[in-house]
C-alpha cells in the first residue's frame, strides 16, 4: 500500500464554479473546477511525523460493499501521494471491516480504539453502524470523520469526536423534494423507504418536504429480493415519480420489478443508490429512467484527481471517493505538523478551515460542515452522470 507510485500534481485551476442555477429550478449542469487552494495531500513536502497511523473502518466485504470500498480507496490515494512526498513522515492507512453492520461495527471499533498508533479515522461510511459505535470513540477521544454517514441524529448526541463530510439527510430530503417538484414537475411522489437508520431517516425528511405531494408510502426490508406488493400498490397508485431511501442492493430489482410491471414513473434514489451496481442490477431498461441525488460532487473537472485514482487504484472513482481523499487529506495535514497524539489531532480537526476538492471544510459545535452542496445526477448511455447542483 505505501510503495512509491507515479506522482501527479494536482495543478491549481481558476475558481471554483459552484454550478448554482440561473432559474432557480433547473440545475446548473456545470461540474466544479478545482480551487486553486485545494489541499494537496502531498502539502510541502516537509512533514515529520513517525510510527503514526490512520485508519479506515467501514464495509469491505459486506452489503453495499462498493459506496464503501470508494471511500477506502480515496484515502488510500491520498495516503500513497503523501508518503511518496513526505519521507520523514511515513504514515500507515490500517483497515478494519465492518461489513456496514450495526451489530458487527462496535467490535471492531474496540479494535481500532485499541489500536494506539492509529490517531484519527476515515469512515465510518452509514449511519446505522455510526449510531452504534459513536459513544465508543467519543470515550477514547478519537477523531472520526465520516464522508458518507448522513442520519440527521449523528450530531444530536453531543460527541466530541464526530465530524461530517458533508451535508446530511436534513439537506439532502429538501434537495431531493425540490429536484423532484421542481425540475423534474412531478405531483405525485410514492416515497418507499428501507428499514436502515439512513432509509427510514432521509424518507421521512423527503415526505416531510414533499408535503401534499407524496402520494403513497410504504416500506421493504433490506436484503429483499420480491418487490411484488409494492410494486401493485404502486402501480395501482400511478405516480410521477418513485423516491427509493435505501441502498443500491435492493434498489436495483426493485426498480426492475416496476420496469417489468409497466410503471413509467421516474426512478429516484439518494447516494445510497447511486452506484453503477444499481445499473446492474435494474438492467438497462429500468435503469435508464433513473436520477439520483446526493451530497457529493462530481468530479470529472478535478482531472488530475481522477487520473491518480485510475492509475493507483485500478477503476475510476465512484460515489465519495472525492470525499474520503479529502477527509483523509485533513487528517494527513495535522499529522504533517508533528501531531503525535488523539487529543492533538482531534483540535486539528475541529478547528479547520480549509478548501478541499469537493467544497470548503470547516465544522460547527456538532460537527456538520457549514458548505453542503447537493447534486443531482441521472443515468445516461448506460453511466452515471452529472445532471446539476440543486442546493
Amino acid at each position: 500500500m505505501l510503495a512509491a507510485v507515479a506522482s501527479l500534481a494536482l495543478g491549481g485551476c481558476a475558481a471554483r464554479n459552484q454550478g448554482t442555477s440561473a432559474g432557480g429550478n433547473t440545475p446548473s449542469a456545470a461540474a466544479p473546477q478545482q480551487a486553486a487552494n485545494a489541499a494537496d495531500p502531498r502539502g510541502d513536502g516537509n512533514g515529520r511525523c513517525s510510527g503514526v497511523s490512520l485508519a479506515y473502518a467501514g464495509t469491505i466485504n459486506g452489503n453495499s460493499a462498493a459506496l464503501g470500498v470508494n471511500i477506502l480507496k480515496g484515502a488510500d490515494l491520498a495516503i500513497r501521494q503523501h508518503n511518496q512526498a513526505n519521507p520523514n513522515c511515513q504514515v500507515t492507512l490500517k483497515q478494519f471491516d465492518t461489513e456496514g453492520k450495526p451489530d458487527k461495527a462496535p467490535g471492531v471499533v474496540t479494535q481500532v480504539i485499541n489500536t494506539p498508533d492509529i490517531l484519527g479515522v476515515i469512515g465510518l461510511p452509514f449511519s446505522g453502524e455510526s449510531k452504534a459505535s459513536g459513544d465508543l470513540f467519543d470515550n477514547a477521544g478519537l477523531a472520526t470523520v465520516t464522508p458518507s454517514a448522513t442520519a440527521v441524529s449523528l450530531t444530536t448526541h453531543g460527541w466530541r469526536t464526530f465530524f461530517r463530510g458533508m451535508g446530511n439527510d436534513g439537506v439532502q430530503g429538501p434537495a431531493a423534494a425540490k429536484f423532484l417538484t421542481d425540475t423534474l414537475k412531478v405531483n405525485k411522489v410514492c416515497v418507499v423507504e428501507d428499514d436502515s437508520e439512513y432509509g427510514t431517516g432521509l424518507a421521512a425528511s423527503v415526505v416531510r418536504s414533499l408535503g401534499g405531494k407524496t402520494s403513497c408510502t410504504d416500506k421493504v426490508k433490506s436484503g429483499q429480493t420480491d418487490f411484488s406488493a409494492v410494486v401493485n400498490k404502486i402501480s395501482t397508485e400511478n405516480p410521477d415519480a418513485v423516491f427509493y431511501s435505501g441502498y443500491y442492493q435492493e434498489a436495483g430489482p426493485f426498480a426492475q420489478q416496476l420496469n417489468d410491471k409497466g410503471v413509467t414513473a421516474r426512478f429516484v434514489g439518494p447516494d445510497g443508490v447511486k452506484d453503477p451496481e444499481f445499473i446492474k442490477g435494474a438492467g438497462a431498461a429500468a435503469a435508464a429512467n433513473t436520477y439520483f441525488t446526493c451530497p457529493c460532487v462530481p468530479v470529472e473537472n478535478f482531472t488530475d484527481f481522477v487520473t491518480a485514482f485510475t492509475v493507483n487504484e485500478g477503476q475510476a472513482p465512484g460515489t465519495y471517493s472525492a470525499e474520503g481523499y479529502d477527509v483523509t487529506t485533513i487528517l494527513l495535514k495535522g499529522l504533517d505538523k508533528g501531531i503525535s497524539d488523539r487529543a492533538g489531532l482531534l483540535d486539528f480537526v475541529r478547528n479547520y478551515d480549509g478548501q478541499g476538492l469537493t467544497k470548503h471544510f470547516k465544522w460547527d459545535a456538532q460537527g456538520e460542515l457549514f458548505d453542503k452542496p447537493v447534486w443531482s445526477y441521472k443515468v445516461q448511455g448506460g453511466a452515471i452522470v452529472n445532471n446539476g447542483q440543486i442546493s
